[in-house]
């Protein structure tokens, strides 16, 4: 019996030092850079494991000083409600379990909330105990941040090649620019690339990613300007996902 008051003593501590952590952390993003996830950390790890010098090049950058360009761009992507969800589009969510009831290519339906939390918490291999954790945190993030704080979080923590993470970095090491004059095909020819980083380059594009970046920047027309913090959005203007022309 002391044994295991003594455990659920300990058990309880654990969920209060959890809880109280992960929301002060996330408190904390709200106001400050993100200079390091764990998911850098492990990339390295994997390169020094492989026999190679770690890479990294990460270098922050306000959402204001990176291209209006390229948040379009990953809407158009990854999340085209992105500014209509609370976190989970589900929407998205039905269409991925319909669609993968008849296919063997499984598809997801995380949004750019999701993936921010996963980036900048947690760990990439996906698991329900991963899941649950992400879920977590997005409704922290979608609690506490603003639209415009995931977006600038997600720009600049997400991998955008091998040992790249962020517009900057890839702005440096693919474009031979900085973030913010990255032109609309650069940042249509980044999100074609967001699938799979580490086997698509938008330094030297294959077929398919040249594909997807045209068909990019073709929906990036019914997709305005990201609203910068503060600024009102009107939902009215959305028609199945994708915005409308004004």
């Amino acid at each position: 019996m002391i044994v295991i008051r003594f455990f659920l003593r300990f058990l309880k501590w654990v969920v209060i030092l959890f809880f109280s952590t992960s929301i002060l952390a996330v408190i904390a993003y709200r106001f400050l850079p993100v200079y390091i996830t764990p998911l850098m950390i492990i990339r390295c790890c994997q390169q020094i494991a492989d026999g190679d010098a770690p890479t990294l090049h990460h270098s922050w950058k306000p959402l204001d000083e990176i291209s209006p360009h390229l948040p379009v761009a990953v809407m158009a992507r990854e999340d085209q409600r992105f500014l209509l969800h609370h976190g989970f589009d589900t929407e998205s969510i039905q269409k991925a379990i319909e669609y993968n009831k008849t296919h063997s290519h499984r598809r997801g339906a995380s949004t750019i909330s999701q993936q921010t939390a996963k980036n900048v918490f947690l760990w990439p291999n996906s698991n329900f105990v991963r899941k649950g954790f992400e879920a977590y945190f997005t409704v922290l993030m979608e609690l506490f941040w603003s639209k415009h704080r995931i977006m600038e979080v997600y720009l600049n923590s997400i991998e955008m090649g091998p040992g790249i993470y962020g517009a900057q970095a890839v702005a440096e090491q693919h474009f031979n620019t900085n973030a913010e004059d990255l032109s609309r095909n650069d940042c249509a020819l980044i999100a074609a690339t967001l699938t799979n980083p580490l086997h698509y380059s938008s330094k030297d594009p294959s077929p398919y990613v040249r594909k997807i970046q045209g068909i990019l920047l073709r929906e990036m027309r019914y997709i305005p300007s990201f609203p910068k913090e503060g600024e009102s959005y009107d939902p009215n203007t959305v028609s199945g996902g994708v915005y409308k022309n004004k």
